[in-house]
């Protein structure tokens, strides 16, 4: 066993021998590199940096069940007594204009006549609260995120039950008037259609509105049957 020891020893010297000194030269650099590269990787727990300092101000300062009780979902965690006091994120509703005051409720009604649902019966009217947005004020019709065919010198307008099978059912783009008119006032803005925007002279009466209205209207788009 000595024997392999001191011959093993033997070898090691005679590899030191061996070598240059600027072999061992660059051994030593290379030794007293990693040496310094890895105490700078090492660091005492007890040794405060600006990360270990940003990080405790962080915990310090971050209270994370406040930000869950003000959050999009805080009602789910508050408690009783805090839902029985807001705190200060909840909008203040005082600052939102009274319904009797708000001017954009006050344009609808006079849209609609006073209520929320169509009043008149007065076709031209009925068209331009409903049909001119589309097809324009005088039913020239449009190009545009889609196509508006114009209503205007339109020979398929000479039908007057078309014009009212399209305005219960709807077509494509265009919704369903069946819950939105009763009979007359259907018939009104047809014969507005049929006679005004288009020269023909048939008369459009809410018995021929009821002749094709039905209880429930189309669910899909009458042109895909």
């Amino acid at each position: 066993m000595n024997n392999y020891k001191n011959s093993e020893a033997i070898m090691d010297n005679a590899i030191v021998k061996n070598m240059t000194p600027k072999l061992l030269t660059v051994i030593l650099m290379s030794a007293m590199s990693s040496a310094v590269l890895l105490g700078c990787s090492q660091h005492s727990d007890d040794v405060e940096t600006m990360a270990s300092k940003q990080q405790l101000d962080t915990e310090a300062t971050t209270d994370y069940q406040a930000s869950r009780n003000n959050g999009a979902w805080g009602s789910v965690y508050m408690s009783r007594e805090e839902l029985a006091a807001p705190t200060t994120n909840i909008v203040d509703d005082s600052s939102l204009p009274r319904m009797d005051s708000d001017p954009s409720i006050a344009e609808w009604e006079t849209k609609f006549e006073g209520t929320n649902a169509f009043v008149t019966t007065d076709g031209k009217k009925l068209y331009h609260d409903s049909c001119a947005a589309c097809h324009m004020h005088k039913g020239e019709g449009a190009y545009g995120a889609g196509y508006y065919p114009p209503l205007a010198n339109n020979s398929k307008m000479q039908s007057k039950y078309y014009v009212i099978d399209i305005l219960i059912n709807g077509f494509r783009g265009m919704p369903s008037f069946h819950g939105m008119m009763n009979d007359e006032q259907l018939a009104a803005v047809t014969q507005y259609v049929h006679s005004e925007l288009n020269n023909y002279t048939d008369t459009v009466t809410a018995e021929d509105v009821a002749q094709l209205r039905h209880a429930n209207p189309s669910a899909g788009d009458p042109s895909d049957e």
